[in-house]
């Protein structure tokens, strides 16, 4: 195995080299680029350096990754039959991704690397754009770039940006969080004699022609806090102020226990969003919710006891042990397996109990009590083995109702009624319906048709003491027949 030699070529032109690195170039027998569009390369040859690239191979693939990939296999190749010096734009180990990967290689003992210097990008950019990086920056590979990489209050570099198509896809990220208009400035060969500054709006991003492998995106922070209401540690902010000393008196007084009752509303308000298919009401109701949660991180910050990050921690921890599936090497064909396979990591995650049905109850709704419960009892084989015997048991427990609202007392008369509420729960359950959603939906319902009802009152003789109950029926009707409609 001969050795690799990695030069970085610095930024911009030949001046810009250390002698030292000049001299190697000079000096090396084999020389390779991973790209010929750089202006040291030209230079080099004009005084003599012989220097062959890998340009064919982008032409051969059409992701960077793949392009990578075989340079790698073909410098180790290289080396095993002569000493190789491999040559990158900037420095070796600043955004150079082959490099990483024949670090990869070392560790793995198929090649032996010797890095060289090589000034990076980052040194001229931070002088043309009049930076200071303490102040927070982030260097962002912009051939694999997402939208949560960009963090809005930071100074953002931008480098990959090879070409319009990379250039689009950028920009398409950073629209999902940025305003359209938000000012980006495309450097290109910082630091060398054809430095070229160009501020556009975002939107305008894949637009500029000129585009090479020496540019560089900045997008700088966002400075007003209205400007980065998209971005996660914004309402995060806003919920800090709102529980800060200086902040809102009621939100200050907030408890765990004084919000509960807020969270069952905003989950029905969601349920009501959701069942009405208004994909605008579903934002502002998931958002209700979302704001439920960061006031009980708050809380429990506040007092000391937990952050965000141990709840997000927490169910981030549950859902990959939860889905060996897709984080691990367990293979699955349907959900149903998917199912047992949850409940029985579930059962190994919680200790033992006295009653399967512990943990199970639901303060804010007796219906989802009693549909866990029956759940629950039914995994371990206490169930009618078909819908038959829950709809035999419902007739059993309607007629026993009726006798007792004939002669019974009152505390009978609820316990019967209970018994048939009980009884259409599993119903639902073997219809694998949910009740809760299905009295939400009932209630919806009966507002919507009593809603007209009123309406068409008032239009008419304007009190309900004007109508026969025969006469508020057939508005009840036509309620009905418009919903058909």
């Amino acid at each position: 195995m001969h050795p690799l030699t990695i030069i970085g070529l610095g930024a911009g032109d030949l001046d810009q080299l250390a002698l030292g690195t000049y001299r190697q170039l000079k000096a090396a027998n084999f020389i390779i680029a991973r790209t010929d569009q750089h202006p040291a390369i030209e230079e080099l040859r004009a005084e003599g350096v012989t220097i062959t690239s890998f340009d064919a191979i982008y032409e051969k693939h059409d992701a960077f990754q793949q392009v990578y990939e075989e340079i790698v296999e073909e410098l180790v190749r290289m080396c095993a039959e002569h000493p190789v010096t491999y040559v990158v734009p900037g420095h070796p180990l600043v955004a150079e991704q082959t490099v990483q990967l024949l670090v990869e290689k070392e560790r793995a003992g198929l090649v032996n690397l010797t890095i060289a210097g090589g000034n990076s990008f980052l040194d001229p950019i931070f002088a043309a754009l009049r930076i200071d990086p303490i102040e927070g920056f982030q260097l962002l590979d912009g051939t694999d770039m997402h939208r949560d990489d960009a963090q809005m209050t930071q100074h953002i570099l931008i480098g990959q940006v090879y070409d319009a198509f990379v250039a689009s896809e950028v920009k398409l990220s950073l629209m999902e969080k940025y305003a359209y208009d938000h000012p980006v400035t495309i450097v290109t060969a910082a630091g060398s004699t054809g430095e070229k500054l160009q501020t556009v709006p975002l939107f305008e991003l894949d637009r500029v022609t000129e585009i090479d492998n020496l540019t560089t995106v900045y997008v700088p922070p966002v400075q007003n806090q209205e400007d980065r209401l998209k971005d996660w540690s914004t309402f995060r902010a806003i919920i800090a102020a709102l529980r800060a000393p200086d902040g809102c008196p009621w939100d200050r007084e907030q408890t765990h226990e004084s919000l509960k009752r807020y969270l069952v509303e905003e989950a029905h308000e969601l349920l009501e969003a959701i069942e009405q298919q208004d994909d605008d009401a579903i934002i502002e109701e998931l958002g209700d919710v979302l704001l439920q949660v960061f006031l009980h991180a708050q809380i429990g910050e506040d007092d000391g006891y937990f952050a965000m990050e141990d709840i997000l921690e927490a169910v981030s921890s549950k859902m990959i042990r939860r889905h060996p599936h897709v984080f691990g090497q367990v293979d699955v064909e349907n959900t149903e397996e998917v199912l047992q396979n949850w409940q029985e990591i579930k059962n190994s995650e919680k200790p033992q109990v006295a009653s399967l049905l512990e943990g199970q109850e639901r303060y804010s709704s007796a219906l989802l009590t009693s549909f866990n419960y029956q759940k629950e009892a039914a995994k371990v084989g206490f169930d009618w083995p078909t819908i038959d015997g829950a709809l035999d048991k419902f007739e059993e427990e309607w007629q026993e109702f009726r006798e007792e609202m004939q002669n019974g007392t009152k505390e009978r008369q609820m316990d019967e009624l209970g018994d048939v509420l009980f009884t259409l729960v599993n119903i639902s359950r073997f219809l694998k319906l949910s009740p809760e959603e299905a009295m939400v939906h009932a209630n919806q319902k009966f507002r919507s048709r009593f809603s007209f009802v009123e309406t068409s009152v008032k239009e008419g003789r304007g009190n309900f003491g004007d109508y026969t109950l025969d006469e508020l029926e057939a508005f009840w009707q036509q309620a009905k027949g418009r919903e058909k409609q």
